[in-house]
C-alpha cells in the first residue's frame, strides 16, 4: 500500500452541509484555488458523480485529469485517477465525521504519484500543502454558507 497524506479539520456545519459542498463539483473553482474547471462527465443513480474531469493548476503541477468517485453512505467519498498528463496515480477521499448536529470533522487522504521522478519527502509535502488548502477552502466555503 502506497503511503498516503491525511489531515483533519472540524467545520462548524452538520455532515449534509459539507457532503453537499464536496459534492457540488461545478463550484469547485469558486473554493479549492487549484482547480480551474470542473465537468460531471457521468453520475450514479442518486445523480452523484461518478466520473469528474478536472482542469488543475497547483502552480508545478498543472493538468487536466479525469478521475473516478466512489460514494459511501452519507459521510464518505473516494476518488481514483482514470486519465491524467502529468500523474500515474491519484488517490483520495473525504471522511466526515459528526461532532454533533453542527459540528463536523472532515478528514482528507491523498496520495498522489507523479509520472515525473520526485523525491518521497517533496511529494508528501506537496500532498499535505494540497490536502490543507482544500480544507481551509472547504471550511470558508461551508462556514460562509455561500
Amino acid at each position: 500500500m502506497a503511503e498516503f497524506t491525511s489531515s483533519s479539520i472540524t467545520i462548524e456545519a452538520a455532515a449534509a452541509d459539507v457532503m453537499g459542498v464536496i459534492a457540488d463539483f461545478a463550484r469547485y473553482p469558486d473554493w479549492t484555488g487549484e482547480v480551474k474547471e470542473a465537468e460531471v462527465l457521468q453520475t450514479d443513480a442518486q445523480g452523484r458523480a461518478e466520473q469528474v474531469r478536472l482542469v488543475m493548476d497547483a502552480g508545478a503541477i498543472k493538468d487536466d485529469q479525469t478521475l473516478a468517485y466512489t460514494w459511501s453512505g452519507a459521510n464518505e467519498v473516494s476518488w481514483t485517477l482514470v486519465k491524467s498528463q502529468m500523474l500515474r496515480s491519484l488517490d483520495g477521499s473525504y471522511i466526515l465525521k459528526p461532532v454533533s448536529d453542527s459540528v463536523t470533522e472532515v478528514t482528507y487522504q491523498l496520495t498522489v504519484d507523479v509520472k515525473i521522478p520526485m523525491l518521497g519527502m517533496i511529494k508528501r509535502k506537496a500532498e499535505k500543502v494540497i490536502i490543507d488548502r482544500a480544507l481551509a477552502g472547504l471550511k470558508k466555503r461551508v462556514e460562509s454558507g455561500a
